[in-house]
């Protein structure tokens, strides 16, 4: 987009010239698509890889004036630039062209014995053949970690197949990078986050070449949902730039001491959101001075848990779940190799088998940077949080009424599914198996229907993640090819780049250009239902996109006003009177007497339309309570209760109403003293 133009390298501008050169020297690609149209590049390099998908790309909208398309909410397509710049091997691409974009790492050559990063995640001794381009013997391939999948002409082909949106998350994890072998770069996350960004730039640059100039290609960036929209009913790619790393900001903590302040946020989420990226995680991997995370579990946790030692002084720390939410079991697995970087005399912890949660949640500088996000209209990545932290998320956005929350591979504990829905956010599933995949989306199909939402994948491409293998041709309903795409516009072959040629009946999800045949492969085990969900994703991701850049902060209409109770708890030191839940400072609060039937009033001042009450407890919090309103102060009418309460942030939303006072009514404690609260919320939206 032109606002990003500043972003991007000049050099690049002779690409149109180089990339004419290289086809009249080299001749034109082959490729099934070969022909005339917009959606056929003038300028492709030869040799490339073919794209094996014909017929023109869908555009405009259907029948409801909804944009259609699959949304990819989670990959990586620059993870080749992080961690040092040697742990992903291969580009996404590359002016040289696809022998130099798709290359081995130097140090795998000549039989991959160095791919030390290939054997810790997969196993075995690592060995491969290392030579991509033009053989592709041992990768890319479904279960290797280590090379690139997302080479521009495999997200090329999954465009062709029916996906309208990517997130393109910038990944890093400077720990991983300071402690692998092999790097060529700083390991600094911000600076590898703005590498990321620019070369995804450069991409779009690289795609506009060849088919005649900036905004041609299909291949757009964009940074706000209105932008996407546009992108989408032309038919093409929209791009929306997120970012996943481990300690953003520089916000990591050590020996449980934040190592960031206020103002590095307020910088780092200026300088993220002017380079484009619209939608974050807080924490990834490692604790931070953010929030506590997900864990992970087996060998990879292990030396995740190695890696959170090493960054921050601490290991992982468990506690007993307070619902019915949990964290991933750590698991006791060995991972030798990580285990090495160990200090001498330091081994990680055991772990009870019941103390499923992790001890840190939301901090106070989390939250923070929640609230810098919501102004700056970003939307939040949930996965990978504790589950701590993620209910603490929760409670902030359904406080605000904050739409922007997304979970975008699977990495949410399930039982919030619904939670998600009723703020408005988008969900995605991690790209599974098609039998997982599928059981998954049936699970929750009632769900997506209730709140009228579509689906989306995450594929997590380069994200040293797993993908699905290979079902087998002896499967009674293979894929057969070619097929249809969804839409029914496009007919879509085996992929062939090089010598090689791809079958998802036997390779699995190998790359990025097999997503269309993965997709397939969910229809006929999944049925047509879920890929019609999945065809609506884009649609429900600018709907969450649009309502968080609409949203606007309601208007406390308690603050300042007048309170009574029916007692205060006594202190010489300091007041806990009614007043002091209305006062805007959550370092006060009002107190209680040590018995159940208790409450707080609050005097609007006039009559005035009431929705949503927020409360923030002391520890000292209700189990059960009403919501009660009148319009004289003496007549009460209850409009919202619950008798499940567990303390923190409550947000009580009921049908619209009008009153002049509002009345939080304790029924039953939470613990052994009153009820105390630090702030109480009045309002109309």
């Amino acid at each position: 987009m032109t606002r990003h133009r500043h972003l991007r390298r000049r050099p690049l501008a002779v690409l149109p010239l180089l990339l004419t050169v290289m086809a009249l020297m080299l001749g034109t690609a082959s490729s099934s698509s070969a022909g005339t149209g917009w959606w056929i590049p003038t300028a492709r390099p030869a040799p490339d890889s073919q794209i094996n998908v014909t017929g023109e790309p869908f555009k405009g909208t259907d029948a409801q004036g909804h944009v259609r398309g699959f949304v990819d909410a989670h990959d990586h397509l620059m993870s080749n630039e992080a961690f040092g710049g040697r742990l992903i091997c291969g580009k996404t691409f590359s002016p040289a062209g696809i022998a130099d974009a798709l290359k081995d790492c130097p140090e795998h050559y000549p039989d991959g014995s160095l791919a030390v990063f290939d054997f810790i995640t997969k196993g075995g001794d690592g060995k491969h053949d290392p030579n991509g381009w033009p053989t592709f013997k041992d990768w890319p391939a479904h279960d290797s970690q280590t090379h690139q999948q997302n080479y521009y002409a495999w997200v090329e082909r999954a465009w062709r197949g029916g996906q309208r949106v990517l997130v393109n998350d910038l990944v890093t994890n400077g720990v991983i990078c300071s402690v692998y072998f092999f790097k060529d770069r700083s390991c600094d996350e911000m600076t590898s986050l703005r590498l990321q960004a620019r070369k995804t730039y450069e991409m779009q640059d690289y795609i506009d070449a060849m088919y005649g100039g900036p905004g041609k290609g299909w291949f757009r960036i964009v940074t706000d949902s209105a932008q996407a929209r546009e992108v989408i009913e032309q038919g093409k790619l929209a791009v929306v730039l997120g970012v996943e790393t481990s300690e953003p900001f520089g916000c990591k903590q050590i020996l449980d001491i934040a190592q960031c302040s206020k103002e590095d946020i307020d910088r780092g989420l200026d300088e993220l959101h002017a380079l484009g990226v619209r939608s974050m995680f807080l924490c990834h991997k490692f604790d931070n001075a953010l929030c506590g995370v997900r864990f992970d579990s087996g060998s990879i946790g292990t030396a995740v848990n190695v890696g959170q030692f090493l960054s921050t002084g601490t290991f992982w720390k468990t506690e007993q779940c307070t619902g019915p939410q949990a964290d991933n079991p750590i698991g006791l697995a060995a991972a030798p190799e990580a285990e090495k970087k160990l200090p001498p005399g330091v081994k990680v912890p055991s772990y009870a088998s019941g103390a499923r949660c992790n001890t840190r949640g939301l901090t106070a500088l989390g939250e923070y940077a929640v609230r810098g996000m919501m102004k700056r209209k970003m939307m939040l990545e949930i996965d990978h949080m504790s589950v701590k932290a993620a209910g603490r998320l929760l409670d902030v956005l359904e406080s605000e009424s904050y739409p922007g929350v997304i979970s975008s591979h699977s990495w949410m504990d399930l039982n919030w599914t619904e939670r998600v829905y009723r703020l408005g956010g988008f969900i995605a599933q991690y790209m599974h198996g098609s039998e997982g995949f599928s059981a998954e989306a049936r699970r929750t199909k009632a769900l997506r229907d209730k709140y009228q939402v579509g689906y989306g994948y995450g594929t997590d491409m380069n994200g040293v993640g797993s993908w699905p293998g290979p079902r087998g041709t002896d499967t009674p309903n293979p894929v057969r090819y070619p097929f249809h795409s969804a839409d029914g516009a496009s007919v879509i072959d085996r992929q062939t780049t090089g010598e090689r040629t791809w079958d998802v009946n036997t390779d699995g999800a190998a790359h990025y250009g097999l997503v269309p045949d993965w997709l397939e492969d969910v229809r006929l085990v999944g049925g047509k239902g879920v890929i019609d969900d999945l065809f609506k994703g884009a649609e429900s991701y600018l709907h969450t996109w649009k309502a968080s850049e609409d949203h606007k902060a309601g208007v406390n209409l308690a603050s300042g006003a007048s309170a009574t109770a029916s007692s205060s708890e006594w202190s010489l030191f300091t007041s806990y009177k009614p007043d002091r839940a209305v006062d805007g400072n959550t370092k006060t609060r009002w107190a209680s007497g040590w018995s159940d039937d208790q409450w707080l009033r609050i005097d609007l001042g006039a009559p005035k339309p009431i929705r949503r009450v927020t409360l923030e407890w002391e520890r000292a919090y209700a189990k059960a309570y009403r919501i009660e309103v009148s319009d004289d102060g003496t007549n009460w009418r209850s409009v919202w209760s619950t008798s499940a309460a567990d303390g923190g942030l409550d947000t009580a939303q009921f049908p619209g109403t009008t009153a002049r006072y509002v009345r939080v009514h304790g029924l039953e404690r939470g613990t052994k003293w009153g009820y105390s609260l630090r702030e109480v919320g009045v309002f109309s939206s």
